[in-house]
Parts: structure tokens; sequence; C-alpha cells
């Protein structure tokens, strides 16, 4: 039967840690320079109603180093993108292609194209998640700290789809979550609801992000305005002007405190640039470890999983 990856909630907590180490088993293999090829002769599907730099690259990259074929399908190219039915289009795409990740605004869409797919459907982000990215995340965390069991992750800034994937992540993983965010920028009410009912006292969402750092493992921010945002920037530069990861918010976190950032960064904006660039930020590790996490995710959902 064939498996999808639209939502964190997808997965089981023997899911998140098959991928984990099949993503460190991987990375040393491609550091190594050891050829592995397990979809030799498969090809993936990449739809994109987004632009794209790392998701891009890292699933094209990643497919091509496990011995497959990746082809960049843009909105503009396809008939989905002129009104085809995304049921048709899930059908035909089916009979094409042995996986199919999407980037682009609708979860319902996304979740549409999955139902109707035989093959298996990986989201490369919508408005509302972000799973890909929060896969990575942790595992950088488990590189640079060891683990995530028991840790503090502290979230500054918007309430947008990758602070709604680790909403999602706290109700099941086992670290603690807290998230500062202005009045009127608050993650979905669904998925916050969800995750707070889940948690058991886990997470803390609030207001002030001096009162989210104290005793922070991890620091996280996003940018303050998301694609198809653009008509707000001023309005959310002023609502957010407090929520900047900066020296001092960083003097009171753990004094090993990491740095995360999804990137793209609007440096001095959400995060300066003395901590982005500093010591303690991990961003481009992070950023390097989409490529192996999502090698990891379509070796199992489209390889069928570790060759022997």
């Amino acid at each position: 039967m064939k498996k999808d990856l639209l939502t964190l909630s997808d997965l089981q907590k023997n899911d998140f840690e098959e991928i984990f180490s099949r993503t460190g088993e991987l990375k040393k293999l491609q550091k190594k320079g050891k050829s592995y090829t397990p979809l030799k002769g498969k090809t993936l599907g990449m739809i994109f109603y987004k632009s794209s730099t790392r998701t891009r690259l890292s699933f094209e990259v990643g497919f091509h180093q496990l011995g497959g074929l990746a082809i960049f399908l843009s909105s503009r190219d396809i008939q989905l993108g002129r009104g085809e039915a995304i049921s048709d289009t899930a059908r035909i795409m089916s009979r094409y292609l042995d996986g199919i990740m999407i980037r682009t605004f609708s979860q319902e869409s996304i979740e549409e194209f999955a139902r109707y797919s035989e093959v298996p459907v990986i989201n490369g982000l919508t408005d509302l998640l972000h799973p890909c990215q929060i896969l990575g995340d942790i595992f950088t965390i488990i590189e640079k700290k060891g683990d995530y069991k028991g840790l503090k992750i502290a979230y500054i800034g918007d309430g947008n789809n990758v602070a709604n994937t680790w909403l999602t992540a706290a109700a099941i993983l086992p670290f603690e979550f807290s998230l500062a965010c202005p009045e009127g920028y608050e993650p979905d009410k669904k998925i916050m609801k969800d995750a707070l009912a889940k948690a058991e006292g886990k997470i803390k969402i609030m207001r002030d992000p001096f009162e989210a750092v104290p005793g922070a493992d991890v620091l996280y921010t996003d940018v303050w305005t998301s694609m198809g945002q653009e008509d707000e920037i001023d309005e959310r530069k002023e609502a957010f002007r407090d929520y900047q990861i900066n020296r001092k918010l960083l003097s009171k976190a753990s004094k090993d405190a990491i740095v995360m950032h999804c990137l793209p960064a609007h440096r001095d904006e959400e995060i300066t640039s003395e901590v982005i660039d500093g010591p303690q930020s991990v961003v481009f590790d992070q950023a390097e470890n989409r490529l192996h996490v999502q090698k990891a995710v379509m070796e199992i959902l489209i390889g069928g999983g570790k060759q022997k």
C-alpha cells in the first residue's frame, strides 16, 4: 500500500526514528563519495506553484544521487495550471511517475491530489505545513545536540507553516516547545488546539519572546512576511519589530543554544547578521540537511526502504 508524506501527523514515533537513522546513514555515504542508487530507473515528478531554491535543489539533486530522474514541472507548464481537474492530473501522473513532490499554496489541494494518486505524494511546502523542513531541522538538532528528546525549542515570530509544523511535531515527539508571536499572528487554530491537547503541557504559546527563550536549547525563527503576503510588509514589520533574534535575546537562552532559520532570511529583520553568521548559528548545516533527510524520505516511500 502506498504511503504519502503530507503532514508530520502521517508519521508515528518509530517512523521519525527510521527517517533520522536512515538520514544519518545516507549522509555518511554521500560524504564518503560512495554511490548508492536504490531508485535507479525511477522517476520523480516535482510540481511547483511557488518559487524555490532549497526545495528544488534538494529534491532534484537527492533523487539523482539515489539513481533516479527528477522532472521539474512548473504550474505554468502543465494543464493543472490551466484548469485541469486535480483528480485527472493525479491519475495520469501516476501512470508515468513513481513519486510526486508538490510545492503549492493549498493543503487541501495536495491532499486531494494524494487521494487520487497511485504513487507516493510528498509535501514540499504548502501555506499550512512544511514537513520536510522540520524533519531536516530535527535531524540537525540531533547532529548538534546528540538528541532532540527533552530539549526546549523556542520559536520566535510568525505563526506560519513552519510554526504549524513544529507544533505538529511537538504533539508527537518528546521535546518542549515555546512559541512567541504577536496578537493576530498565531498559528493555525485547529493545529494549535490539537497540539496543546496532545502535548500534555510541553507546548506554551505567549506574546513576549523574552519569556519564551529562557532555558531554550534551540532558538528558531522565520521571515515575518511569507510568499503571497507582500502587500502586508509594512504592517508586519511594525507588528514584529520586537521579535528579532539578536544578541540580547540569544543571551537569555542556554549558553550552548543553537540558532536556526529555515531560510531565505531577511537579514537584520527577523534575525541579525551578527547572529546568523555567529558561532551559535547552524542555519547552513540545517539547509544542507534538507538534501539528506529528503533522500531518506524518498528511499522509504518510493524505494520501499533500505536496500539489503
